[in-house]
């Protein structure tokens, strides 16, 4: 739990202390909670050994995302703040695709004790303005030292009297669709790895992920049988659900919008821009199946059915190549 409290800087105190160990530890924990906006949902927030957030449901959704430096971002790609939004970003896309609505966020933060106090400050903005699009706060977490910069984030959510919508739901003669961008965060992410710092649109895509907000209630209303958000890639995550919901999903890639943008940054890279948009992670978009009678939510667009089987195919045929992206591989 982030703890308020008081530290002295010592008989430098008058001037402006450049690493986190000159701040100390609760001063740096005053700098990022003082003065920011709770939710009304929030009954204790930081400054005791525990927050206290309302449940009027009953039941709270909880999920954690541990994001390390150099290995999900890199200072010299991105600023602070938006490696700070970012983390909160996929975290509250993963609250998103349970049908829930995000509550408050807890934040563990590690760093080494050299780490400038800016970088701390910036970093702090950028959690906080992000948790605003979702009009939650930081409820509390905890601060140590570590050799890399981590961020670990657990983001709480809301059901708000409906079942969550889980990947084990999907159904033979479901549609399949999605809600959010697709390809944008890999594209952003090959143009920063071939040493370029535009399209702007397209790196910042990948700096800073723009998740559906509240498309996963939608869902969860419109009766979406499953969901997950794309944090692996298209395929690799309907590959979840079908897993998940021991079904084949075959994918309409004439129904799978392959963006302009993109396809004439990977024609100056030599790149697919297809193989973004089918395999590429981050962008947190949301995919869901639904039963083929009804209506989709707004947000959502149709790219493919669910039928009998196992696996994911395009067109009827098995895609060759890396699906997605997957850990210690």
């Amino acid at each position: 739990m982030l703890k308020e409290g008081r530290s002295q800087l010592g008989p430098d105190s008058s001037q402006e202390p450049q690493t986190i160990s000159q701040v100390g530890e609760f001063n740096l924990i005053d700098r990022v909670t003082a003065g920011r906006h709770q939710s009304p949902g929030t009954l204790l927030g930081p400054g005791d050994d525990a927050a206290v957030l309302a449940a009027p449901d009953g039941r709270v959704v909880a999920s954690t995302d541990v994001l390390v430096e150099h290995v999900h971002f890199r200072f010299d790609w991105s600023t602070p703040n938006q490696v700070g939004r970012k983390a909160v970003a996929v975290n509250l896309s993963d609250i998103n695709a349970m049908g829930a609505v995000p509550t408050g966020l807890l934040v563990g933060l590690g760093c080494p004790p050299d780490t400038p106090a800016s970088v701390v400050d910036e970093l702090a903005d950028g959690l906080w303005e992000e948790a605003q699009q979702a009009d939650i706060g930081i409820v509390g977490g905890d601060m140590v030292s570590s050799p890399s910069l981590t961020i670990s984030i657990t983001a709480l959510g809301d059901l708000q009297g409906r079942e969550p919508v889980t990947r084990s739901g999907a159904r033979p003669g479901d549609v399949v669709a999605v809600a959010g961008r697709l390809g944008w965060s890999a594209a952003g992410l090959a143009v920063l790895g071939r040493g370029f710092r535009s399209p702007v649109a397209v790196v910042g895509a990948h700096r800073v992920p723009e998740p559906p907000y509240g498309a996963g209630p939608q869902a969860a209303v419109a009766g979406a049988t499953s969901m997950v958000d794309t944090s692996d890639g298209l395929l690799a995550d309907l590959g979840h659900i079908a897993t998940a919901s021991k079904v084949a999903i075959d994918l309409r890639l004439e129904q799978v919008e392959i963006p302009q943008r993109l396809t004439e940054v990977a024609s100056a890279l030599g790149a697919d821009a297809r193989h973004w948009v089918l395999t590429g992670g981050e962008d947190q978009a949301l995919i869901a199946t639904f039963p083929a009678n009804r209506p989709l939510p707004p947000d959502f667009r149709e790219i493919g059915v669910v039928a009998e089987g196992s696996g994911v195919t395009i067109d009827g045929k098995d895609y060759e190549g890396p699906t997605g992206w997957e850990h210690w591989r």
